[in-house]
């Protein structure tokens, strides 16, 4: 007897992008909106077999266009986002088809990740039950006072610096989060949900750069990388 496992794939895409000071998922980079390239990554990973797309109601209509742009293959559904991304990631689960058993978590503003890395995260998942992308820190780091002057070097030995995808049973991301959600935490970070309720969570290295559309400064980088990818940088 053959038992199928659903796995679906989690875009949070509700935020409002603040610090850009603009939408920042649909800024065009090379002809498509950063979104989209998220988006396109999730359908063309081989382990997703839905897309939930966690987005506020007024956007629904450009996501919809947007994926008869792309010629997605997935099927996916539209989940109303919440006021914090912890809220939304909760909506985005409970919508969940009742069989799902393996989630990954996307922030919408990570054009890069590759759908190689959604499939190595969900492959990983199945051994440990929670993982998270990650690279090794290797920049010095300083911790700075409330005035800019800084107040001591931090040992970086065993940092790494969390992205997403973010894999996780559904059993216990869930777990995770009805215990934050019971206590009233409020956490950007769902493996820190994690962590909280005494859940161990394994990193996956990301060899390729993953970085997150946050500042109008990182448009250049991340355009380049998506050019690269295409073959054209």
């Amino acid at each position: 007897m053959i038992f199928l496992t659903m796995k679906v794939a989690l875009m949070v895409a509700a935020g409002k992008g603040q610090r850009m000071g603009s939408d920042k998922l649909w800024l065009e980079l090379d002809g498509l909106p950063v979104v989209g390239y998220t988006w396109g990554h999730l359908d063309q990973a081989a382990s997703v077999d839905q897309v939930v797309l966690v987005v506020r109601n007024e956007s629904r209509s450009a996501f919809v266009a947007l994926g008869e742009r792309l010629g997605v293959k997935k099927p996916y559904m539209f989940v109303q986002g919440g006021d914090e991304r912890q809220d939304s990631v909760w909506a985005g689960l409970q919508s969940c088809p009742g069989d799902t058993q393996w989630v990954t978590i996307q922030d919408a503003a990570r054009p890069c990740t590759s759908s190689a890395l959604i499939d190595a995260c969900f492959q990983a998942a199945e051994r440990h039950g929670a993982v998270v992308a990650a690279h090794r820190v290797t920049d010095t780091l300083k911790r700075v006072d409330h005035g800019d002057r800084i107040e001591e070097t931090v040992n970086r030995e065993g940092l790494w610096a969390v992205q997403t995808p973010q894999v996780f049973s559904m059993e216990l991301i869930l777990k995770a989060l009805t215990r934050v959600r019971s206590e009233g935490l409020v956490l950007t970070d769902d493996t820190a949900a994690c962590e909280y309720a005494g859940i161990p969570v394994w990193v996956v290295e990301s060899d390729q750069p993953n970085p997150k559309v946050t500042y109008p400064s990182d448009l250049p980088f991340v355009s380049w990388l998506l050019a690269k990818e295409k073959g054209q940088a």
